[in-house]
């Protein structure tokens, strides 16, 4: 296990963590939370050992390997899955050892590579680099391809899989999902869910959150504070936490109050004058804790808009893409005030493409996008970062767009995205990803749009202002089209979610779980689609009869497998009730009251209880079918011969 006991960590002078202390458990999966700046990316140094404790001790076990996500990724010439095996030293180094044996004709060192490769499971790790890169959404014909030839982003992803090739002991990942889409994040949370090692996590996004860890470890005011449970009990614990503090707070304003009112009457009298002291003295020793205060530095709205006219946009049998290559055909859409959709769909299937057609970046090549006179849009993508003048401040963005605003009202909209004081005068060169994003969305909400479109607006963004970001969509009058894989956001501000798939944009629903289903159900016939066509075989009466009897010999024996699914089915659907019940109850505001106290303990702990199993019946039901559909293509392939 790693110990850390009372640790000190300072930055520039600055206390990020002072008498901090936390215990990490072999195979325990921590999320590390906190607002910006407070020491987050500086503990995983301590952890990989780059940065030396200033006070305290932090103990980590000399033969845990440490696997960590590289932030940078040269244009190099090797191919994407040999960038990935390079996370594997052992085996990469075997690899070479072998390949050199060969083209000596070394006997003897052939079958020494072999050993050693046999004794570290080596010939199972490249298939593994292979499911890594599938499931981060590289197509099989890319993984050959010099990592030279892939963006940023996709480079990203490489350093990922390179990260998890290994059965490290300790898994160290910072932000993992922001280079992902929906369908790469779903594939990672299955992924780390099924990780036997330790893991320690930093993540702005909470569906994720509560899907992978078990302990949240909250860094305030210079501390390590330890909480059993995933974010959102982390949440609830808080707040009831926040609760008995404030009321602390208000029975010691009455104490102080009390003792002040004391020693202002007595103090100048003689026959008091010793009482009074020791109030003094009382009162300096009181402990004078802070006012709970759970407000985020975020507070924003967007104002109503100029206008709203209906409808805002229509597009009729209209065709996306880029030159002479179509992405998107015959698309149909109507976006009215109170329009709020979001985009489903697999990374490359067209999402950005709708985006750019809506946004007026791409112009149609056939069919009608009628914009209406009125129509304001306010459009967030990431290229957006990129285009802010690095040597102008948040104010001076700001003035560009309405000359005649007074510096104070510019400073006052500012502060509702946290650029206080100075911060709004600095140059932006030196900011943040994360302040960047901060100015483009005030850029845009002070622009008082009547159409949003957002391509993957929380990026960069920190838990806290994804929390305001959200609340302030709620509040839009507008009509809104989203993409984003925080699934928090989408359950949140969508109303109806549209597929982009195979060329085609069409209206899927209105619940993001059904798209998890669509996805499994997607990858299925993809695989169907890639196995030999040999149906030829099958149709002579005697492979008829055989194959009746193979589907004899399948029934019974997939019989009991076929079995534990039905039953896990039936407690995931009695567990999912169960907890969304208790999720309703947490809901309720009453509940925190202090005449409730009892009630909301026993919600929370029948929500911590509720929660693994859940859990475990999830991921025991996906492992099930994961063996009934290799037994049913093992079917296939006999069946096939």
């Amino acid at each position: 296990m790693i110990q850390i006991s009372e640790i000190e960590l300072l930055r520039g002078g600055k206390a990020l963590l002072k008498d901090a202390s936390a215990t990490l458990f072999p195979e325990h999966k921590v999320g590390l939370v906190g607002a910006n700046g407070c020491g987050k990316s500086t503990l995983f140094s301590l952890l990989k050992s780059e940065l030396q404790l200033d006070a305290g001790n932090c103990s980590i076990p000399k033969d845990w390997s440490i696997a960590s996500v590289k932030q940078e990724t040269p244009a190099l010439d090797i191919s994407a899955i040999d960038y990935v095996l390079q996370g594997h030293p052992e085996y990469y180094t075997l690899r070479i050892a072998l390949r050199e044996a060969e083209q000596n004709d070394d006997g003897d060192t052939q079958a020494k590579v072999h050993i050693q490769l046999e004794h570290i499971k080596g010939y199972s790790i490249e298939a593994k680099a292979g499911e890594l890169l599938h499931g981060l959404g590289f197509a099989n014909n890319q993984i050959e391809n010099p990592v030279s030839d892939f963006s940023g982003g996709w480079r990203m992803r490489l350093n990922l899989a390179q990260a998890l090739i290994r059965d490290a002991d300790l898994l160290l990942l910072d932000e993992p999902t922001n280079h992902l889409d929906l369908d790469a994040v779903y594939w990672l949370e299955r992924f780390l869910r099924a990780y036997t090692g330790t893991l320690v996590l930093i993540s702005h996004d909470r569906e994720f959150l509560d899907a992978v860890v078990d302990q949240i470890w909250h860094i305030d005011k210079q501390k390590i504070n330890v909480y059993k449970g995933n974010y959102s009990q982390f949440e609830r614990q808080k707040a009831e936490r926040l609760l008995q503090q404030q009321a602390m707070f208000e029975k010691q304003q009455d104490q102080i109050a009390h003792l002040e009112q004391f020693i202002t009457r007595f103090k100048a009298k003689a026959s008091k004058a010793k009482q009074a002291q020791s109030r003094v003295k009382a009162l300096e020793r009181m402990e004078k804790l802070a006012p709970a205060h759970a407000d985020s530095p975020f507070d924003f709205e967007f104002a109503e808009p100029t206008a709203l006219p209906n409808p805002l946009m229509t597009l009729d049998k209209a065709q996306a893409g880029y030159g002479d290559v179509t992405i998107l055909n015959s698309i149909k859409l109507n976006l009215v005030p109170g329009s709020r959709i979001a985009l489903l769909g697999r990374n490359g299937a067209g999402k950005s493409t709708l985006i750019k057609l809506l946004s007026g970046d791409l112009q149609p090549q056939a069919g009608e996008v009628f914009q209406h006179q009125g129509l304001n849009i306010g459009y967030f993508a990431q290229h957006q970062l990129e285009s802010l003048d690095l040597k102008a401040s948040a104010i001076t963005h700001l003035q560009r767009l309405n000359p005649k605003a007074t510096e104070q009202s510019l400073r006052d909209f500012l502060g509702g995205f946290a650029f206080i004081g100075d911060k709004a005068l600095e140059p932006v060169a030196p900011f943040s990803g994360g302040e960047k994003a901060r100015l483009v969305l005030a850029m845009l909400v002070y622009q008082k749009p009547n159409l949003l479109l957002l391509d993957e607006p929380t990026n960069h963004l920190d838990l806290e202002m994804r929390h305001a970001l959200v609340m302030a969509l709620q509040g839009f009058e507008g009509a809104m089209v989203t993409v984003s894989h925080d699934r928090h956001m989408l359950k949140n501000t969508a109303d109806e979610f549209y597929l982009v798939d195979n060329g085609e944009v069409t209206q899927f629903g209105y619940e993001l779980d059904d798209y998890y289903q669509w996805l499994l159900n997607a990858n299925k016939e993809a695989a169907k689609a890639t196995q030999p066509d040999d149906e030829p075989k099958a149709n002579s009466g005697v492979n008829r009869k055989e194959q009746k009897r193979l589907e004899a010999e399948f029934r019974k024996a997939t019989q009991p497998l076929k079995k534990q699914i039905e039953k896990l089915e039936k407690q995931l659907d009695k567990y999912t009730a169960e907890l969304a019940e208790v999720e309703e109850a947490l809901g309720d505001n009453e509940l925190y009251s202090d005449d409730n106290k009892a009630k909301l303990k026993e919600l929370l702990a029948k929500q911590a209880t509720l929660t693994p199993k859940l859990n475990d019946v999830e991921e025991a039901l996906l492992m099930a079918l994961e063996e009934m559909e290799e037994k049913e293509q093992a079917f296939a392939d006999e069946f096939a011969q």
